[in-house]
């Protein structure tokens, strides 16, 4: 899946209010905070989006995952920016069949799974996702407000459901809650770093791999926890210098592969490789291959 950033307020805003156009030019205003029914998307509910808190990852400290599976592209859209600005990761189909191809390839942590779908209905797809992730949470969305279309959407294993007009607001925070109870995403100790089986402490200064310690000197740490708080993302040698050393160290950027190799010894020696070199771009970690 591509990577995102967070989304400012101003950007979420002109989204919205281009996915209004899109849908209705002469559709009365929505009401302020929610996303009416049929794609009619509202530029004030984007806006008032809760800022990102950032304390939900994967196990592995990667972003979340969330599939968002709704033929009405201006909604989609909307829903996307305002999980992206959670600083998730966001991957939007428009029918069934493309959404269970999706969830094959990336593997989400929480689906937001459309009732009524062009090629089969929200409870198909369910029943088919559940023979291959039967793990995984699922939010329904439904312009259905009757109960006996609520419960026919639990009792095909949907976990939540929202009815439309619904706000963002509330989208988020039922799939936080799906995530933490079903185990998918965990909130972040502020004091730890975690990628795979490596953990930081930035209190403590302690560094461990699969419960075993590990001794850096001072800059080995700093560099370490750069790399950590950027997992899977390629960090250049003048990122490296100018955020581990503070300044620029004149043309002798051979002391960051130095420092790569003094990490790679004490981290990777007799393991899988976690730190990883981008040729002619830079420097990564990621969780090391299963033995």
């Amino acid at each position: 899946m591509p990577s995102t950033s967070p989304l400012t307020h101003r950007t979420a805003g002109r989204a919205a209010a281009t996915a209004a156009t899109a849908s209705s030019p002469a559709a009365p205003a929505p009401t302020a905070g929610h996303v009416p029914p049929r794609g009619r998307a509202s530029a004030a509910g984007a806006a008032s989006a809760s800022a990102p808190l950032g304390d939900l990852a994967r196990p592995d400290g990667s972003p979340v995952r969330v599939l968002v599976v709704d033929d009405e592209t201006p909604l989609a859209d909307l829903l996307s920016m305002a999980l992206r600005y959670e600083g998730w990761q966001v991957r939007t189909e428009a029918d069934g069949a493309s959404a269970l191809r999706a969830a094959r390839e990336a593997r989400p942590d929480a689906v937001v799974l459309d009732v009524m779908l062009p090629d089969m209905d929200g409870l198909e797809v369910l029943a088919r996702l559940r023979r291959e992730t039967p793990d995984v949470p699922v939010l329904f969305l439904t312009a259905k407000d009757a109960v006996e279309d609520r419960i026919a959407g639990l009792t095909a294993g949907g976990d939540d459901y929202v009815t439309k007009p619904f706000s963002l607001e509330e989208v988020v925070a039922r799939l936080r809650g799906l995530l933490r109870r079903s185990g998918a995403a965990a909130v972040r100790n502020e004091s730890l770093l975690v990628v795979g089986d490596l953990v930081l402490n930035e209190d403590s200064h302690e560094v461990s791999r699969g419960g075993d310690n590990i001794h850096l000197t001072a800059t080995e740490f700093e560099l370490l926890r750069y790399l950590m708080r950027n997992p899977r993302r390629v960090l250049s040698k003048a990122q490296i210098l100018d955020r581990v050393w503070s300044y620029d160290f004149g043309g002798q950027a051979n002391v960051v592969e130095l420092y790569i190799s003094y990490l790679r010894r004490k981290i990777d020696a007799g393991r899988s490789p976690m730190i990883h070199t981008r040729r002619g771009a830079g420097y990564l970690i990621k969780p090391g291959e299963p033995a």
